[in-house]
């Protein structure tokens, strides 16, 4: 193994900051270990600072641990491919429509891949009434991490609330809410790893939050998920399917609603939620803790992730 010159890209200025500042440091402490000249910069609204910082240490590779808006949506990929820097994860355009939660599902539906039935609308247009009958499920557009998702549930007054005081851009998606089980599945390039099954714990909102992904004991993760054998390898097949779809390089992970109320003997169905390009490495995040199960530990995953960077120009 050559070691390399690598600027660990973290923090940055959206909602998920200090996640993204959890996986810079992890990540940095293990290419360190593995021999790597590694920096950290804590990327933040001085976009100069951050190209002066580049061009004056001229990294071999950028490991882009950002999450959430300029990280995630293409903003910064288009900065390193201007730059002519090799970096980790996927480009401009896959990034930029795996955030963009209406251009995935569009992406999604004309490949043929299960998303459920939704609609974009302004908050002041959900305010007055419900688009569809309840529950169903309001999100922001470009956010990460499960930020602002709401379950409207039948007979709730929070719908109105919502709408009113909501702070994520001027549109909202709504979608249908799909009764059941959160999976997830990483993959890293052309192999689908396994299938987590995740069950918030606490008295949350019941589905897998912004709380139940990063506190400490907020979730519980099952992998192998013992679910029906055709829906777990269906849960795989999906996830590089929709990884391919939006054209994704390196790692990503694709996660789904699973709806088993036939019964264990059946099935079931699987509905993608949306495809995240730039995966937690913190030491709750799933991608990390799949990779292990499958025999790479969390070094080697990052070691790997270097390995697959590459510079778009």
């Amino acid at each position: 193994m050559t070691a390399r010159r690598v600027s660990v890209l973290m923090g940055g200025m959206s909602a998920e900051r200090e996640v993204s500042l959890a996986s810079g440091r992890n990540v940095a402490e293990a290419l360190r270990g593995l021999g790597h000249d590694v920096r950290c910069i804590d990327a933040g609204p001085d976009l100069l600072a951050i190209v002066g910082d580049l061009q004056a240490h001229r990294p071999d590779v950028v490991f882009n641990a950002m999450h959430g808006r300029f990280g995630e949506d293409g903003s910064i990929q288009g900065v390193l491919d201007w730059m002519g820097i090799a970096y980790t994860h996927s480009g401009v355009r896959a990034s930029a429509t795996a955030m963009d939660k209406d251009a995935a599902r569009t992406v999604f539906m004309a490949a043929g891949l299960p998303v459920a039935g939704g609609l974009v609308m302004t908050p002041a247009q959900l305010e007055p009434a419900d688009p569809m009958p309840a529950p169903y499920v309001v999100k922001p557009l470009n956010e990460g991490s499960s930020v602002g998702v709401e379950i409207i549930l039948p007979g709730s007054n929070r719908r109105a609330t919502v709408a009113a005081e909501w702070t994520f851009g001027g549109q909202v998606l709504v979608e249908e809410y799909i009764p059941g089980r959160e999976l997830t599945v990483g993959v890293l390039e052309d192999r689908a790893l396994t299938v987590t099954d995740i069950t918030p714990t606490g008295g949350g909102p019941g589905f897998y939050d912004y709380q139940a992904k990063y506190a400490s004991g907020g979730s519980r993760h099952e992998l192998p998920a013992r679910i029906h054998p055709d829906a777990f390898e269906q849960a795989r097949e999906l996830a590089l399917a929709a990884h391919r779809a939006l054209g994704c390089r390196g790692a990503s992970r694709t996660d789904f609603r699973y709806d088993d109320s036939a019964g264990p003997d059946a099935p079931g169905r699987l509905v993608i939620l949306e495809t995240n390009t730039q995966p937690g490495m913190t030491p709750t995040s799933l991608l990390p803790e799949q990779a292990a199960a499958c025999g790479m530990d969390y070094a080697t995953l990052c070691q790997w992730m270097i390995d697959h960077a590459t510079c778009r120009t």
